[in-house]
């Protein structure tokens, strides 16, 4: 059934679905809250504070292109929070296209980034629409405090860390296993992708504010790569993340390792029954509300060029949160304006890394930057 909402909220019955759902209300933007279990979405959205304030739906859909469509038919913006996304996109995707709607998506998977880009880039942008997947705290804050340190003229190469506190989830683990059994991780060097070694485990990094060593992995390669690929100012990026929970960071190598090798000769789908197996031994229950005293995120950016260095770091709190808001600026910017790039964009390049800054800062989710500049 058509919907007379600007916004659909795929996956509302999820931890950052709510979150935008949240943020959605205190923008005072009507939705349409949707996903595979009805009953799952509508006990999401009626634990959001205050939620009557705001004009809403609940519409239980199936996961497939067709049904999507027509659920989506009537709304302008799709925020995304179904994945992992290489298996679940492909059809939000192509739906949102059917109606002619924009559409943002929280993944954390550079192989679906590459596969949305090549796809599905030149029909968005035929149609004077954006799909900017990959807006999300883990990727687009970095992007942030890159495009920050890109200000200055002569640097060419990035060297991105992000580090944050948070609760592993279904989803996240999920992903994180997708992406080892059926993708490569690629950074980018003059241009062209290169492979990560799939066996170098985890990389010590520094973590600016604290005298001990950061554990951090390639995370399946990040967005960075893909998205500064065709930025001609950029020519290598290098991006790594961890939590700062050490213990639990030496114990995703082995985890990932078991997983593998059960998965060794067999068929995709008997890996993705193994994946979701190993993926249900986390927390399956919301996890607890996120805490800014406990819940905090760092991103760190070294550029550099031939005689240009620059140093840029966020400070910030609550990442699930940052994630959702930043899906809502989105959806706030397309509800009354076009995004200043269409087809395939970062969310940096379709409204502006100050723009995007200064939503975070507004809702005391991150400090302002901390900036070192040598010319």
């Amino acid at each position: 059934m058509p919907t007379d909402k600007p916004v659909v909220v795929y996956g509302a019955s999820g931890y950052t679905g709510r979150l935008i759902c949240e943020y959605l209300r205190e923008y005072g933007i009507p939705f349409l809250a949707a996903g595979r279990d009805g009953k799952r979405v509508k006990e999401a959205v009626d634990a959001v504070p205050g939620i009557d304030t705001v004009s809403y739906d609940i519409a239980e859909v199936e996961h497939t292109e067709e049904a999507l469509t027509e659920a989506f038919t009537g709304t302008k913006v799709v925020l995304n929070t179904v994945g992992p996304f290489s298996r679940y996109g492909h059809e939000a995707v192509r739906a949102s296209l059917n109606v002619g709607a924009h559409y943002t998506d929280t993944n954390g998977e550079q192989d679906w980034m590459i596969d949305a880009d090549a796809q599905y880039g030149a029909e968005f942008a035929k149609q004077g629409l954006l799909i900017s997947p990959g807006i999300a705290q883990m990727y687009t804050v970095g992007e942030i405090a890159a495009q920050i340190c890109l200000e200055q003229p002569g640097l060419d190469t990035l060297d991105i860390g992000v580090f944050w506190k948070g609760y592993p989830t279904v989803a996240s683990t999920n992903t994180i296993l997708t992406n080892a059994a059926f993708s490569k991780a690629y950074f980018l060097e003059q241009n062209e992708y290169v492979e990560w070694p799939a066996d170098a485990g985890l990389y010590e990094l520094v973590v600016p504010g604290q005298h001990e060593l950061g554990l951090a992995l390639p995370w399946g390669g990040t967005a960075h790569p893909v998205w500064f690929k065709r930025d001609p100012r950029v020519a290598s990026v290098r991006a790594l993340g961890g939590v700062f929970n050490r213990p639990l960071m030496l114990g995703v190598p082995q985890i990932v390792a078991a997983a593998l090798e059960q998965m060794e000769g067999k068929s995709d789908a008997e890996k993705y029954e193994i994946v979701d197996a190993f993926s249900a031994q986390v927390r399956s229950e919301m996890p607890p509300r996120e805490n800014p005293r406990i819940n905090i995120s760092l991103d760190s950016v070294h550029a550099s060029g031939p005689l240009g260095r620059a140093h840029c770091v966020i400070h910030g709190n609550c990442n699930y949160k940052q994630t959702a808001l930043l899906n809502v600026h989105a959806a706030v910017h397309l509800l009354q304006d076009a995004p200043r790039r269409t087809g395939f964009a970062s969310g940096c390049q379709a409204f502006g890394h100050r723009e995007l800054l200064g939503a975070l800062r507004s809702f005391g989710l991150v400090l302002d930057p901390i900036l070192e500049v040598h010319r």
